[in-house]
């Protein structure tokens, strides 16, 4: 996982608090990073960075 990369991403689409999922599948294509990296940069960054709107439901 290029961490780096991501911080990098986010930064360009003023993300900090809370992403939606179209946004991390706009991104994972965007920026040619695995899906699963975003989810777990997410979940690893602190404050943890909070996904809405999730396509299967998921996360609210």
């Amino acid at each position: 996982m290029n961490d780096e990369k991501i911080r990098k991403a986010f930064e360009a689409y003023g993300i900090e608090n809370e992403i939606t999922c179209p946004q991390a599948f706009e991104i994972s294509e965007k920026y040619s990073i695995p899906k699963m990296d975003i989810a777990r940069y997410c979940n690893q960054h602190e404050p943890r960075i909070k996904i809405r709107s999730c396509q299967l439901g998921c996360f609210r």
